[in-house]
């Protein structure tokens, strides 16, 4: 478990890949909106396509708010309450 990406509105936190849970065979994210205390994971294909976007986002050198607008697009998939974290 790695924190990839922490700012006042969003974090994101990657999970390796792991062969025995299927929902990790490409590993994970998950991403959390600090300011609703919502979160979401994204595992197996979902995870690798969200790599390659995040791959061709930061090689663009994206600002914070840039980088929040992206993850942005993932609120309506958080529908887990952060309790505690």
């Amino acid at each position: 478990m790695n924190i990839i990406y922490n700012s006042d509105q969003y974090s994101v936190v990657e999970f390796g890949a792991e062969t025995d849970h299927e929902a990790l065979r490409f590993g994970g994210y998950e991403i959390t909106d600090k300011a609703v205390r919502r979160e979401c994971f994204i595992g197996g294909l979902q995870a690798e396509t969200f790599r390659h976007d995040v791959q061709q986002l930061i090689s663009n050198e994206p600002s914070i708010e840039e980088i929040d607008e992206f993850l942005a697009k993932f609120d309506s998939y958080m529908g887990q309450s952060v309790l505690l974290h």
